[in-house]
């Protein structure tokens, strides 16, 4: 007590806080309601000092033109979470399907011309969601960079390789039976797919290895490849800075 009153005294007179008397060693706990205690740890520090955890991975990427209007809000650390509405029904779910296994929060808004078709509508979504992959991780630096997945569903086998290098290619090894499934033309997955993987920086290998139904072997393409880049965006403790021996990505 006679700490604390010498050293609030030479505070209001604006002197060196010198010449205190000793007191015993306190481990103060701080709590919010507690003036006495915060006073403490402005003045020592305190015993715990409080930690930031690390920054979220997150970025927002809006881009509107003569054919879509689109909004993407996507984090890398979040938990699955998603909010789609693109306009095509199959799409969304796909999306939803992606974050879900990604372990992505995302939040999609598109407004597409689709009185003409889907295709503008499918390749820009997957244009934002690329971009936004890219403006959150930064450098890259710290993560596990490689990432694969296989995705059973039913009768259908796919699996996704990728490398997150920032020198974009896809490899595209999907063959559907059908046309369509539901109201989406299965010809614009592959478009999606290399729009994600040429705008994020992915090294994107995406096979079906078996499988008959149309529903089957898309969903599985799209969880394989969440589960891989999930793996691959994810932080690795012995890792520092670039993944990458040229020392840049």
């Amino acid at each position: 007590r006679e700490a604390e009153m010498g050293a609030r005294g030479a505070m209001r007179q604006g002197r060196p806080l010198r010449g205190l008397p000793r007191c015993r060693m306190w481990t103060p706990r701080p709590r919010a309601d507690n003036v006495n205690s915060l006073f403490w740890l402005v003045l020592f520090g305190g015993a715990r000092r409080i930690q930031k955890g690390p920054a979220m991975r997150a970025a927002v990427i809006e881009r509107k033109t003569r054919e879509t209007d689109i909004v993407v809000e996507l984090n890398l650390d979040g938990t699955g979470v998603s909010d789609i509405e693109t306009g095509i029904g199959f799409f969304d779910h796909m999306l939803v399907s992606f974050s879900k296994h990604g372990a992505f929060d995302l939040k999609v808004r598109c407004e597409g011309d689709l009185e003409v078709d889907m295709h503008h509508t499918v390749e820009d979504v997957g244009i934002c969601i690329g971009l936004a992959m890219a403006k959150a991780l930064g450098d890259c630096s710290g993560i596990r960079r490689f990432g694969h997945a296989y995705v059973p569903m039913d009768e259908a086998l796919s699996r996704a390789s990728v490398d997150i290098s920032k020198r974009p290619y896809l490899i595209w090894r999907v063959n559907f039976a059908r046309p369509k499934v539901g109201e989406m033309d299965t010809e614009l997955f592959k478009e999606w797919f290399h729009a994600l993987a040429m705008n994020a920086g992915l090294c994107l290998h995406v096979e079906s290895l078996y499988g008959e139904n149309t529903h089957h072997i898309i969903e599985s393409c799209y969880k394989a490849t969440a589960r891989a880049i999930r793996a691959g965006v994810e932080m690795d403790p012995r890792m520092q800075g670039s993944p990458s021996t040229k020392g840049v990505l």
